[in-house]
């Protein structure tokens, strides 16, 4: 069968089932949005192609599938790099399409050329410039298979305009052969079998799961593997979820902002055993002190992140929910009925700083950001999808939304980056229509892709922002505030829109509350509106996220309310 390249693009997509594009069109993915026309595919125009690759991470997130978007070449392509990026920080499976200059003009400095596949091999687990039509079939499903398997992540296809246009004989590829790529799946029952032996004889254990334990589909693994064993399990940003923030062994989240029980206990922890992590520096802080009484196990697919940035007493090299599994049937043959007894003093312990040592806030005549996102729990019963922008909302939704499933807090954490929540909402909003989507924004952060509420006004899509707006860019400010004698140098943001009547402008609803007795008047009604509604809260504007742990200093030292 004889297909151009875009047709063959097109019957790639179909193989691999994908459903939904976002995207951005231009002179270099016009042969390609032709050719979409004639599928079944939904392609969603975003304003922006920042935005089309953070909706495609935010899809892929809820989903456990390969996200896609279709960029053009030259600015288009340069517009993407930031969600490039985000995907790859956290091991997202995104497949970044992009158009280029015909092969004979490149490197010519042709009209919107850039080598995007430079610029974006240190952000990409893998990259490639299509050579020829002929190439395109084999490339298109290794870039699929690449995206998905192992440790995840982006893929970045550039496909030249004469490559889209040239035709060949099409054969659809069944299988994806690589000899020089062949992730570990099945772990090392030799190192497993210690493991089980420092779990039967640990007194004071605690697991930290990430978002590799997510990625693996190993939640309910991980959820047995702590019941059984009466284990606690403390989480990252990313693994919110991976384990029921409402059950009793829950420690929430550990780190700079982390719970004062997560902390404490990873420093006093004999046994600690990472899943799915990478011990990244805003977990470990200090990273000499970090867990020195423990033994360290850690799980991972990726062998290049075991010992990186922290001793390990025990590797081991596999799929999360492979290795979980194993390790539970193992533990299935041991007596558990004793770890009952020798648990209980340290889950005591445990309690104990629980009870003493509450996130809290003291709720005055302004509105405190923390009690509209415990408001937003109670109201959706902890059952929403919740994005994030990225700064001080972001610490509030992980510290006071109760996340028990995952797949249901969708945050940039590797990266860090302003303006993902919005795209990413309405990625999540395409993948489950009939699901609440919430973005949990601040008032900086919202204004980084803010045009994307015409996507979701266009196509119907209801998410709901809720904007914690203390006029600051709150999360520097902090900083300032408590390091920098609060010179607050570039930070205030009173000059802003006025988000109700933006969101009106948009075709979207507008709220907004002033005072604390509106807060609740405010989440219901904006939840319980049809379509898209941005809902702002004027909140304390000094406010800051404790427990908080100084840069550089062990996570057990936290500055407290």
């Amino acid at each position: 069968m004889k297909l151009t390249g875009a047709q063959i693009l097109m019957e790639v997509l179909k193989e691999e089932g994908v459903d939904s594009i976002f995207g951005f069109p231009g002179g270099a993915t016009i042969d390609i949005h032709d050719n979409l026309e004639t599928t079944d595919i939904r392609h969603y125009l975003v304003r922006h192609e920042q935005g089309a690759v953070h909706a495609a991470d935010g899809y892929a997130r809820v989903t456990g599938k390969v996200g896609v978007c279709l960029v053009t070449s030259g600015p288009g392509a340069t517009n993407a790099v930031t969600g490039v990026a985000t995907a790859y920080m956290d091991s997202i499976p995104v497949v970044i399409i992009s158009g280029q200059v015909p092969t004979h003009l490149i490197g010519n400095d042709a009209f919107q050329e850039v080598d995007i596949v430079g610029i974006t091999r240190p952000c990409t687990k893998h990259n490639y410039l299509v050579p020829s039509v002929e190439a395109l079939p084999r490339i298109l499903k290794e870039a699929f298979h690449i995206a998905r398997s192992g440790r995840p992540g982006p893929v970045l296809v550039d496909i030249p305009k004469n490559v889209q246009q040239a035709t060949t004989n099409f054969k659809p590829r069944q299988k994806v052969k690589l000899k020089s790529y062949n992730p570990t799946y099945k772990p090392n029952s030799k190192q497993l079998r210690k493991v089980v032996d420092l779990i039967m004889a640990a007194k004071r254990p605690v697991i930290f799961a990430g978002g590799g334990v997510i990625l693996s589909k190993g939640a309910e693994a991980l959820t047995r593997l702590a019941r059984s064993a009466r284990i606690p399990v403390t989480m990252s940003l990313m693994g919110l979820g991976a384990f029921p923030g409402s059950d009793p062994l829950s420690l929430g989240m550990i780190g700079m902002h982390g719970t004062y029980r997560a902390n404490m206990s990873t420093g006093a922890c004999d046994l600690l055993i990472g899943i799915g992590v990478r011990f990244d520096d805003r977990v470990t802080g200090k990273t000499d002190c970090f867990a020195a009484q423990a033994e360290i196990v850690h799980i991972d697919i990726d062998p290049t992140s075991i010992r990186k940035n922290v001793p390990v007493s025990i590797p081991v090299v596999g799929d999360c929910k492979t290795t979980l599994e194993v390790i539970n049937s193992y533990l299935a043959e041991e007596d558990l009925d004793k770890l009952t007894a020798s648990r209980g003093p340290w889950l005591d312990q445990i309690d104990q700083w629980k009870q003493n040592y509450k996130l809290a806030y003291v709720q005055e005549e302004e509105i405190k950001p923390q009690y509209v996102v415990e408001k937003l729990h109670e109201l959706t019963r902890g059952e929403a999808i919740i994005t994030t922008e990225v700064g001080q909302n972001q610490m509030w939704a992980a510290q006071y939304y109760h996340f028990d499933r995952p797949g249901h807090f969708v945050t940039s954490g590797g990266l860090g980056t302003m303006g993902f929540g919005l795209p990413a909402a309405i990625g999540a909003q395409v993948a489950f229509p009939d699901a609440l989507v919430v973005d949990v924004a601040g008032d900086g952060s919202i204004q980084m892709n803010i045009q994307e509420m015409a996507t979701a006004v266009q196509y119907k899509l209801p998410v709901k922002v809720v904007i914690l707006n203390n006029c600051y860019l709150g999360m520097v400010r902090q900083w300032q505030e408590l390091f920098y004698d609060k010179r607050y140098a570039c930070t205030c943001m009173d000059h802003a829109p006025d988000f109700v009547k933006l969101a009106e402008a948009f075709g979207a609803v507008g709220l907004r509350a002033t005072r604390p007795d509106e807060v609740e008047k405010v989440l219901r009604q904006g939840l319980e509106t049809p379509g898209p509604v941005i809902m702002d809260f004027r909140v304390a504007r000094e406010e800051c996220v404790y427990p908080m742990v100084p840069a550089g200093a062990p996570i057990t030292e936290m500055l407290l309310v």
